[in-house]
């Protein structure tokens, strides 16, 4: 889970394939601790202030650091790539950050899979 006094490269090494499978009773989301809060929380209205929207995104990530399936709906918004909105934990613009950071560890990963080995 994100919190405030995490630094967001803690976010960009979860992989995908560590998230935890959930039963076949319904879909992730179901469980979201979201699902009972506004949507307005998390999606920004038109022409908000950035103090605002400071503040909105900050509220919308302690209902995150709360929910059962944070790391679902974070893969999920980093698979889609959902670009609007807190989801996860994390914002928009930190989304973008972390998809970057696994590129360039995948690019890295692949360019060392390549190079013979020394010897």
């Amino acid at each position: 889970m994100l919190l405030p006094h995490q630094p967001l490269q803690d976010a960009a090494v979860v992989p995908a394939q560590r998230v935890p499978a959930r039963d076949e009773a319904g879909p992730w989301h179901s469980e979201a601790v979201c699902r009972r809060d506004e949507a307005g929380l998390f999606f920004a209205p038109s022409k908000e202030p950035t103090a605002a929207r400071l503040a909105r995104e900050e509220a919308a990530k302690r209902v995150c650091a709360r929910c059962p399936v944070m790391i679902e709906c974070r893969e999920h918004a980093l698979l889609q790539p959902e670009p609007y909105g807190v989801w996860g934990g994390l914002t928009a613009a930190e989304r973008r950050v972390v998809l970057a950071r696994r590129r360039r560890r995948d690019a890295e990963l692949q360019r060392a899979a390549r190079m013979p080995a020394a010897g």
